[in-house]
């Protein structure tokens, strides 16, 4: 999942877990100090050859705990909690990932102490009058931050909620006002929902982190906007993606690093077909993690990525692993224990996991989990992989391996119920708006949006409305574009979704409103927003 990061300096801190259900964190390794400081459980380890204090506040809470329509709202929060400290030299982060929000500072005992008491004073009174403002920086930022490889697939394996939503805009960003993000801080940012972590000789004196009580909030469970898996998708920018949902373990991150490997090896050393290629481990929750593999592709060799990618997975799940392979793998993971500043680097994810009350293991313990992995576990979370897989690949289909194209359409309805209102684009094509959903009819399939199933519809000055269902399908509702559709027929739509999923966007340019096609000589020209109406939208 992509992390977003505020502040004039980025501070890199090991990446841990994400979702699943809170229990009470067993005991820490025996080189981290637990003690409190306001109530906020507080993890102390001492610092290795001197240097900055450097401490981090952890919180419960990320996109994945929002909805479509409020989405940004836990990014918001972050940026006005940090507005106060302005421009400085110190070294300072905010981020906001899926499922939690992180300050991060280092410099002097006091500087950690000024920063870390700003945020929380500003946590307790945000400094709401600055509202407008970080909308507008918010959605500066997310016009300009590049989407990742991987940006789509959330959005198709879990929809338009939970863990789909960092496939999304920030709608929330758009009309989020002063009391929702006052409620948003004072449910989610709480003592009993945070998490101090200090590399340091002792705690630093003045820490003033007083927050209102709450509870240690439970994790996103996820949803599935996937029937059936192994599946695939086509588009993209050219290049290969897979990801896969697989238990969390040790094995599952040495595995993620054979494949790595076995794609870059087969792919660009001896294929010569792509330039990147490679794999990525995250945790997601508590029990599963996400493995995301990838591989980029020239238009003239994107048959030779595919089939190549698909055989090193084929490989791998067949149990063909060279125990060389995992040795590899497993000296590069012992190579961070080298370290002398191990334990501090390891502090942060040790933090996630008292979050999240997933058990934490001393490095003696964590090397030796290492050393247990076979090939014959590598072999399994081989297949755990290709059973969750969810693969994006360009031009054609790959139900030649085994995997079943995700869903292009909803599950059709004989006779949607509402009037039916025909396409000023296309003969065959309607859209039926009815007292529980509306559907838009295709000679290809049809799409469905429920009202009570609706994520979130924009809602344009101009009249259209756009309306993403919690399956992240999408039925775009254009007046000018389907016959009839009168004001009378548009307020069904605002009278039966939920006016939380109402996203009011901003007046679009006269150029960017669709228009039906003209006609010459008694022919429609259909060149003109043709495929806007008849491909199966998603996002």
């Amino acid at each position: 999942m992509t992390q977003q990061t505020d502040g004039p300096a980025a501070a890199t801190t090991p990446d841990g877990p994400a979702a699943g259900s809170v229990s009470a964190a067993p005991p820490a390794p025996g080189f981290i100090t637990e003690t409190e400081v306001d109530r906020i459980p507080t993890l102390l380890t001492a610092r290795s050859g001197g240097g900055p204090v450097t401490a981090g506040l952890y919180f419960r809470v990320g996109a994945a705990d929002e909805t479509l329509a409020t989405a940004g709202l836990t990014h918001l929060v972050e940026h006005l909690a940090l507005h106060r400290h302005g421009v400085s030299d110190l070294h300072y982060n905010g981020s906001t990932a899926a499922t939690h929000t992180h300050f991060v500072v280092s410099g002097t005992a006091e500087e950690v102490v000024a920063y870390l008491n700003g945020v929380c004073a500003s946590l307790r009174d945000l400094p709401v009058e600055r509202l407008a403002t970080e909308r507008e920086i918010l959605r500066t930022e997310q016009a300009g931050r590049s989407r990742g490889i991987n940006h789509q697939l959330p959005l198709w394996r879990y929809g338009a909620r939970g863990y789909g939503l960092v496939s999304y805009p920030e709608y929330g960003t758009l009309h989020l006002t002063a009391d929702a993000v006052r409620d948003w801080a004072a449910t989610w940012f709480t003592r009993d929902n945070a998490v101090l972590w200090i590399i340091g000789d002792t705690v630093p004196e003045g820490l003033d982190l007083t927050l209102p009580a709450g509870r240690r909030q439970p994790l996103p469970v996820p949803t599935s906007a996937l029937p059936v898996t192994p599946a695939h998708l086509t588009g993209g920018s050219g290049g290969v993606v897979l990801d896969g949902i697989v238990r969390r373990s040790v094995a599952a991150s040495l595995f993620a690093e054979v494949l790595g490997r076995a794609l870059f090896t087969d792919l660009r050393q001896k294929g010569g077909y792509s330039y990147a290629a490679d794999c990525d481990y995250q945790p997601r929750d508590n029990d599963h993690a996400t493995l995301t593999a990838f591989a980029d592709a020239l238009p003239q060799k994107q048959d030779a990525v595919v089939g190549g990618f698909i055989d090193v997975l084929a490989r791998l799940r067949a149990g063909t692993i060279d125990p060389a392979e995992l040795d590899s793998a497993r000296a590069k993971a012992l190579k961070q224990y080298e370290r002398p500043d191990i334990c501090a680097t390891a502090l942060p994810s040790y933090a996630l996991n008292v979050l999240t009350g997933h058990p934490n293991l001393s490095p003696d313990e964590h090397r030796a989990e290492v050393d247990a992995v076979t090939v014959e576990d590598l072999r399994d979370v081989a297949g755990e992989l290709y059973d969750s897989a969810l693969i994006q690949v360009p031009g054609r289909a790959v139900d030649w391996a085994g995997f079943t194209q995700a869903p292009q359409w909803s599950a059709p309805v004989p006779e949607p119920a509402g009037t039916v209102h025909r396409s000023r684009e296309r003969d065959g094509v309607s859209l039926a708006v009815g007292p529980e959903a509306v559907t838009l009819v295709t000679p290809g399939g049809q799409v469905t949006v429920r009202y009570d199933a609706c994520a979130a519809m924009r809602v344009f000055p101009d009249g259209a409305r756009h309306l993403i269902g919690f399956d992240a399908f999408v039925v775009e509702v254009e007046p000018t574009l389907y016959a009839k559709l009168t004001p009378d027929r548009m307020a069904v739509l605002d009278a039966g979704v939920p006016a939380s999923a109402a996203v009011p966007m901003p007046e679009r340019d006269p150029e960017e409103i669709p228009r039906p096609p003209v006609r010459r000589g008694g022919l429609k020209d259909r060149t003109l927003g043709m495929l806007r109406s008849l491909r199966p939208g998603r996002g």
